[in-house]
């Protein structure tokens, strides 16, 4: 390499060092092309250099291009921190919350290893295979994919993303996360994306005494679709739950018949209380 290109190289790396090192001290190990520019300004770093200076360190390996404008420090400076895929999720489609699969693992409800990070998000959601007009091939959903994990956004309406709490996941970073009682409401809402009703059956009966029920009922009341408050009282009353608990949820009404589980076919036998069809057991049963 000549002088001048080592010259240049090694001004390049100082610059992006102390740019990196700045943005860590204020705590944006993910930031935008707009915190760059902020922190980058008091250190000589003007706007046309920094737009030649961030792909330089994406190429280098010190970022993590998320998406245009938005950037990971990959941690690699002496006592620089290592970003976690919760915080990655959290801030590539913003607001978001984790979700499904993966609050159910972060709250001990599953010993299952979740692939990927699922999230909950009031915005709409493009995926850059959304873009180039790709289909989703079964059950396999669109997602975004950075360092070899998968981020798979639902999307609600805002009225509907309620339930959420702030989380310390590592002495650094805090991130919002579905509470235990909204994160077992998702899989009455879409009980596709945890399994089928089978599995969160089997989850609420093995940790029906680490949640709060009450609270439970209150988010499907709130929640507002008379079929997944129907779904849910319907497992409270077969858990022998406390009638005062689900009563709110039975006298909701409901026109017309709705079955237990939306992702099987329809069968089983029929329940006049909740006006539910059993088709998680055979036609005849009870």
């Amino acid at each position: 390499m000549a002088t001048k290109e080592r010259e240049q190289a090694s001004y390049t790396d100082t610059l992006g060092v102390r740019l990196l090192r700045g943005l860590g001290e204020r705590g944006r190990y993910v930031f935008t092309t707009a915190e760059a520019r902020e922190v980058g300004a008091p250190l000589g770093i003007g706007e046309r250099y920094l737009s030649q200076l961030l792909p330089s360190l994406v190429a280098g390996g010190w970022l993590t291009r998320l998406r245009r404008g938005l950037y990971a420090q990959a941690g690699l400076l002496p006592g620089e921190v290592s970003l976690p895929p919760f915080v990655v999720a959290t801030r590539l489609v913003s607001p978001a919350a984790v979700s499904h699969w993966s609050a159910m693992s972060h709250h001990g409800l599953t010993e299952q290893i979740p692939h990927g990070v699922m999230a909950l998000t009031p915005r709409k959601v493009v995926t850059p295979s959304m873009r180039r007009g790709e289909k989703a091939l079964g059950a396999v959903r669109h997602a975004w994919k950075v360092g070899g994990i998968r981020y798979e956004y639902t999307s609600v309406k805002p009225e509907h993303y309620f339930g959420i709490e702030e989380v310390w996941i590592d002495t650094h970073f805090q991130v919002p996360i579905t509470d235990r009682e909204r994160t077992v409401l998702d899989g009455f809402i879409a009980p596709r994306l945890l399994g089928g009703m089978g599995e969160v059956f089997g989850v609420l009966e093995e940790h029906l005494q680490a949640l709060d029920l009450a609270k439970l009922v209150a988010y499907a009341l709130r929640y507002g679709k008379a079929s997944v408050a129907k779904r849910v009282g319907m497992v409270l009353e077969r858990l022998q739950v406390p009638e005062p608990i689900w009563a709110p949820l039975a006298a909701l009404p409901i026109a017309g018949f709705r079955v237990l589980d939306p992702t099987r076919p329809a069968g089983g036998p029929y329940d006049q209380r909740w006006m539910i069809r059993n088709n998680l057991v055979p036609t005849g049963s009870r």
